[in-house]
């Protein structure tokens, strides 16, 4: 299982990881951040780059802030890291 923190920015032109800042990773995400739609594409985003199903990504802090911290169960954390670089 690996552990991160991301940091979400939503409305943007597509979705996509965006590097480092600091200890966090940066996302990109096409979608608003209404009725958590930012959210929902975090998490299908995250399991696209990990290669594990949806219900295996869950956001377990920040669910409303920009900043999250979110597990991934089916990924170690080196791999993920190095599918994000």
């Amino acid at each position: 299982m690996a552990r991160i923190t991301v940091k979400v920015q939503p409305r943007a032109s597509r979705s996509e990881p965006a590097g480092r800042l600091g200890d966090a990773w940066k996302l990109r995400v096409a979608a608003p951040p209404v009725d958590g739609k930012a959210n929902q594409e975090c998490i299908r985003l995250l399991a696209e780059l990990a290669g594990v199903p949806r219900t295996a990504v869950r956001i377990v802090r920040g669910e409303s802030a920009r900043t999250k911290i979110v597990e991934i169960d089916g990924i170690g954390q080196q791999e993920l890291e190095r599918r994000l670089s």
